[in-house]
């Protein structure tokens, strides 16, 4: 598939919103920004980036995109401290935050700093900033997870480096801890013309079930997303085992790890423990993600869910709104941005939440076509590509106002 370039949105968003870009653009002048982060692949700010960068660069702006480097104990490391700031009891010993030191030194040394903006996304790079003791640029940390209940050892840890930044961005107000910099708030998008979110005709999405041996014979309720303890699988397992005593339906989970994910083996375990050997439940564990495929799982599914304990944004119910399908998503994190209870989607607090939201949009499909309508225009109003797109030609621009501690581009 031909990579598409900006003046194909026209037919998705419409006219008006790609000229704006430019406009906005022509203002922000010939401007460069890097973006760093810890992997190229798996997960929802990888998927972003691959499409923004090059975005951006056709706007004008010229982007570069670098992936710090690191063992696997420094993922290892950077995955604990990922759960800790998302509220996971954890204590780390000192020799932790040294070798977590160490790595983003050693990225500073092997990386170039020229461009007039810096975006450093999560946890994993955001010391770098350290050693850049005379900057003459802006330098932003993209914040992608919950930070409202944050760990204090890590976060205490932590919070030094990130208040040498110019700003910081976070999903929501609500995950933001109290700083003495500057807050933006970006919400994050999917891109619609990417092959995860293409329209697919209905013999390819066919035949992906028929490659993967999941019928189609019921319907079929799912969740796609990482195998993570944060997206509580089981959770969904046991939603699932309860619902189906009262509607007829199976399972699909779907999932891949990060690169820099360390965690997936050990909760894809667990998941299949969970399951035994129940013949409704399917399980697909894709060590390589192929974003079509991802795309006909969604689309082959009536109900989708993302059942999780703490999210940083969950676009996997952006994508699956985009598809008009219904989405049940647990009321943390950002899904209450994208999922407006009853309107664009159902939102649950439990297990037995999620079992009856299931039993529900199963038993009245008229409903479940209605949520799937209403949250495909939400998606296309707030969460698609060029509006991701046009928050960061705001933010080159919003950097010149340091006097304004909190400030929503819209």
């Amino acid at each position: 598939m031909t990579i598409p370039s900006l003046s194909d949105y026209r037919e998705v968003v419409g006219r008006n919103i790609v000229e704006e870009l430019y406009i906005l653009a022509s203002h922000v002048g010939h401007r460069s920004i890097k973006m760093i982060n810890s992997t190229a692949v798996g997960g929802g700010v990888a998927e972003m980036l691959h499409r923004i960068v090059p975005l951006l660069n056709e706007l004008g702006v010229k982007a570069n995109w670098e992936v710090i480097k690191g063992g696997d104990d420094f993922f290892d490391i950077t995955k604990a401290f990922h759960n800790a700031l998302q509220g996971k009891e954890e204590s780390f010993q000192e020799e932790v935050f040294g070798t977590y030191l160490s790595y983003n030194e050693m990225n500073f040394r092997a990386t170039d700093f020229e461009e007039d903006l810096i975006v450093v996304h999560d946890p994993q790079p955001a010391a770098l900033i350290h050693w850049n003791k005379h900057r003459k640029n802006k330098w932003v940390w993209r914040c992608h997870i919950d930070m409202s209940h944050p760990n204090p050892q890590v976060w205490e840890f932590l919070r030094p480096f990130v208040e040498q930044y110019d700003a910081a961005i976070f999903s929501s107000p609500l995950f933001s801890p109290e700083l003495t910099i500057p807050q933006y708030r970006f919400y994050p998008a999917i891109d619609p013309l990417a092959d995860k979110n293409r329209e697919l005709d209905d013999a390819y999405v066919n035949g992906v079930m028929a490659k993967y041996g999941i019928p189609r014979d019921k319907p079929i309720v799912a969740q796609i997303s990482r195998y993570d303890p944060w997206k509580d699988p089981v959770g969904v397992i046991q939603a699932f085992k309860m619902a189906r005593k009262h509607v007829d339906c199976r399972l699909l989970l779907v999932g891949d790890k990060a690169a820099d994910d360390p965690e997936a083996e050990e909760i894809l375990a667990k998941v299949r423990e969970t399951v035994g050997d129940h013949r409704e439940i399917h399980i697909v564990f894709l060590t390589t993600s192929i974003p079509t495929e991802i795309n006909a799982f969604q689309r082959a599914s009536d109900v989708i869910l993302q059942k999780s304990l703490r999210e940083g944004f969950a676009l996997t119910v952006s994508e699956a709104l985009w598809k008009f399908r219904p989405v049940i998503g647990s009321d943390v994190g950002g899904i209450p941005a994208q999922i407006i209870h009853g309107y664009t989607g159902m939102l649950v607090h439990s297990v037995e939440g999620a079992s009856l939201q299931i039993r529900r949009l199963l038993n009245q499909p008229e409903l479940a076509r209605k949520l799937g309508k209403n949250g495909h225009k939400r998606v296309r109003d707030e969460f698609l590509i060029t509006k991701i797109l046009k928050r960061y030609l705001l933010l080159l621009l919003a950097l010149d106002q340091a006097d304004q501690n909190t400030i929503f581009l819209t």
